[in-house]
């Protein structure tokens, strides 16, 4: 009984740690594009020179 009970703990965890790389994956790409679309559709200040589109 304890193999099996730990073969299905095996599996349902590398079931939980294989959904949370895919989640990551996503999120990262999410913020990806985010970032370039404002990298690219910033403005430019009033005095000419160029501005940043983030406060840090």
């Amino acid at each position: 009984m304890v193999p099996v009970l730990l073969v299905l703990l095996l599996a349902v965890l590398l079931f939980g740690v294989g959904f949370i790389w895919k989640a990551l994956w996503w999120i990262a790409l999410t913020v990806l594009v985010v970032w370039l679309l404002g990298f690219f559709m910033r403005g430019t200040t009033s005095g000419g020179g160029r501005s940043r589109w983030y406060r840090w």
